[in-house]
C-alpha cells in the first residue's frame, strides 16, 4: 500500500496495490463506485478517490475477480482544510428562488451522470496539464462561508487569470458534457477513462462540443466569471469513482507517475 502526494487523507488519493498474477483483469470498487485500475512494476494499483466527508480510521477496497471478492484496508488520515468567506453581490446565487432551485435540481441530475461516466481504458493520461497559467486563488478543500452562510466546501482549484485566457484540455479524452449551469456557469466535462472525469467551470466561451475527442493541451475554451464567481478564474475540479479530489495530486510534480 502506498499513497499519492499529500497522503490518504479526505479528498486525497489512496494507492492500493495487489498482485497481478493472482487476480488478471479485476474489478475493484469503494463504496460501491467502480475504481480506477493501472499497472505498475507487476502489480495492479487501485487508485481511490477518498471523499471530503469520509470519516479517519480504516477502509476497505473490493476487489472483484470472477466470482471472488477480497478485501484490501486502507487507511485515512484525519486533515484540516481553512476556512474561506466569500461576499456575492448576485443574492440570487446565495440565496436561490424557487425557480432558481427547479432549475439547480435538474442540472444536478445531468452533473451527477457526468461525474459517474465510466469509460473502459486500458492507459490512462496521467499525471494531468495545469489548463490554464495563472494564480491558484482558492485551493481545494476550503470550508466556505458566503454572506455569512456555510455552504459546501470548495471542489476544486481555482485559478485566476484575465477573462479571455485560453483553457487546455488537461489530458486527452472526450467530451461527456457541457452546459451553462446555475451556479458553476458554462461547463466542459472531459472524461480521461477509468472514471477519470475533469471539469471546467465558468468558463466565458466553450469551444467544444458533446462527443468531441480532445487532445492534452487543446483549448476548450477561455477563462470567464460566469455562473457564481467574485471574478475571473477557471475552477477545475478532478474526478474519480464519483469523488471530488484535490486536483494537485494528479498535476505535475509527481514522485513518480502513475503509469509506467
Amino acid at each position: 500500500m502506498e499513497s499519492a502526494p499529500g497522503g490518504n487523507v479526505p479528498g486525497g488519493i489512496a494507492l492500493v496495490r495487489f498482485p497481478v498474477a493472482k487476480y488478471e483483469m479485476p474489478r475493484a470498487y469503494y463504496q460501491g463506485h467502480r475504481v480506477m485500475l493501472v499497472k505498475r512494476d507487476g502489480e495492479w494499483c487501485a487508485v481511490v478517490g477518498i471523499p471530503l466527508e469520509a470519516s479517519p480510521g480504516m477502509h476497505a477496497l473490493t476487489i472483484q475477480s470472477g466470482p471472488r471478492k477480497l478485501s484490501y484496508p486502507f487507511k485515512i488520515e484525519p486533515k484540516t482544510y481553512a476556512v474561506q468567506h466569500l461576499v456575492i453581490k448576485d443574492r440570487r446565487k446565495v440565496e436561490p428562488r424557487p425557480a432558481d432551485l427547479k432549475r439547480i435540481a435538474e442540472e444536478a441530475k445531468i452533473i451527477g451522470r457526468a461525474e459517474a461516466h465510466w469509460r473502459e481504458a486500458d492507459e490512462v493520461p496521467l499525471p494531468l496539464l495545469l489548463p490554464v497559467k495563472g494564480r491558484f486563488s482558492s485551493p481545494f478543500g476550503l470550508r466556505r462561508f458566503i454572506n455569512g452562510h456555510e455552504r459546501n466546501p470548495h471542489s476544486g482549484l481555482d485559478i485566476a487569470a484575465i477573462q479571455g485566457t485560453p483553457i487546455r484540455a488537461a489530458a486527452s479524452g472526450s467530451v461527456v458534457t457541457i452546459g451553462d449551469f446555475f451556479f458553476t456557469g458554462k461547463t466542459v466535462f472531459i472524461d480521461h477513462g477509468q472514471g477519470l472525469i475533469t471539469m471546467y467551470c465558468h468558463m466565458n466561451t466553450m469551444d467544444v462540443g458533446e462527443g468531441r475527442t480532445v487532445e492534452r493541451g487543446q483549448r476548450i475554451g477561455t477563462v470567464g466569471m460566469t455562473g457564481r464567481a467574485t471574478g475571473p478564474h477557471l475552477h477545475v475540479s478532478v474526478i474519480l469513482n464519483q469523488t471530488m479530489v484535490d486536483p494537485v495530486f494528479l498535476l505535475p510534480p509527481l514522485k513518480e507517475p502513475l503509469n509506467k
